[in-house]
């Protein structure tokens, strides 16, 4: 027989120019996902212009943990989900941008942290729906590290210190029956 997987802690970023499309993005992933353990602040994104042309300059990007935990697998629905509510978003908010809201959910364990994408690359492992995933970070010695393929602002100090709250959350759930 195989070992049970360890449920792992449900996390999103939550990426807008638009505080108002954020609140109401947090509002709506609590009603799909169950109440918010641990909410970053939100940070400035200044790491690239990539975003710029269909969610327009000065975004905001902050992080949600979810109290209840999933099992990873499923984050492929997790992702889809996320691509429903930012749809969802596009239709309500009548902004320039065609696109008011990023949402890109992962999961932490004790060693990674994992992100859901529709995109392929030679790192990334499909999981279904069209969707893959990436081990974005890893956690060794006492603090998180990047890989080759990790988005600048994924290795900031500012966000490790969030993933770090997530992953110690995590393991006092482990510990608590």
């Amino acid at each position: 027989m195989l070992p049970p997987v360890r449920p792992v802690l449900l996390i999103t970023a939550l990426f807008s120019r638009y505080p108002e499309v954020l609140d109401w993005a947090e509002q709506r992933l609590v009603e799909a996902w169950g109440p918010v353990a641990l909410r970053s602040e939100r940070f400035a994104f200044t790491w690239s212009s990539y975003y710029d042309a269909t969610m327009g300059p000065e975004l905001l990007k902050g992080f949600l943990a979810f109290e209840r935990l999933m099992d990873p697998a499923e984050l492929a629905q997790r992702k889809v989900e996320s691509g429903a509510i930012e749809r969802e978003a596009a239709e309500r908010f009548s902004v320039a941008e065609p696109r008011p809201l990023n949402l890109d959910p992962g999961y932490i364990t004790e060693a990674k942290l994992v992100l859901a994408t529709t995109k392929d690359r030679d790192h990334r492992i499909y999981l279904s729906q069209g969707i893959y995933a990436e081990v974005t970070l890893y956690y060794h010695a006492g603090t998180w590290k990047s890989r080759p393929w990790t988005y600048p602002d994924y290795g900031s100090a500012s966000y490790h210190q969030f993933f770090v709250d997530c992953r110690n959350y995590l393991r006092g759930r482990y510990r608590s029956p």
